[in-house]
């Protein structure tokens, strides 16, 4: 295994048990079996390293192959939904101390910002889709792309809280059945 994929699974584990606000790099880097320069030299810097891990040892939007004109527009809302559930889930645990501590928040979104990351990604590419739907004709032409993806990412992230709220981070994935609903309830207007 490279160092590289070592940091990342030494980091997704820290991370998911102590969140991004208390795992200090110190901690990431001898959960790895690196110095802490090691850490730097093939990430930058911590939120650089966060942004790894959510995008590659956390489900997620990017491991979604859905495309605009291909299977159903409700079944695609679907895909994209389950695979929201499953990064919300994941990754709150990871992210969720960050609200407490408006300073540390406002550098996390700079350095997100930086990085091309961050929550509104998620919207915007689920509105994209919705939006290329719409101009083939598969989504009603007054849709609102930007609300309707707005309302399935908020449902998603709310299943994904409740779901740690009363089962914690060991919590079963959300099963695709709730995704479907959630997906169907904002498509079927759409339709």
């Amino acid at each position: 295994m490279s160092t590289r994929e070592r940091i990342l699974d030494a980091a997704a584990e820290v991370l998911r048990t102590r969140g991004v606000l208390h795992a200090t790099t110190k901690e990431l880097a001898q959960a790895a079996g690196v110095s802490e320069p090691t850490l730097y030299k093939y990430f930058g810097d911590k939120e650089r390293l966060l942004l790894a891990v959510l995008q590659e040892r956390v489900p997620g939007l990017s491991r979604v192959a859905v495309r605009p004109g291909e299977g159903g527009v409700e079944e695609n809302l679907a895909e994209l939904a389950h695979a929201a559930l499953d990064f919300y889930q994941r990754s709150i645990p990871m992210l969720g101390a960050l609200l407490a501590d408006p300073r540390r928040m406002a550098a996390h979104r700079a350095a997100m910002g930086r990085h091309g990351g961050g929550p509104e990604k998620a919207v915007a590419g689920f509105a994209g889709y919705l939006r290329a739907e719409r101009d083939l004709g598969r989504v009603s032409a007054d849709a609102d792309p930007d609300a309707s993806a707005a309302l399935l990412v908020g449902a998603c992230f709310q299943e994904a809280f409740l779901r740690y709220y009363a089962h914690g981070p060991d919590a079963e994935p959300a099963p695709r059945s709730r995704a479907e609903a959630l997906a169907r309830a904002v498509a079927r207007p759409l339709l």
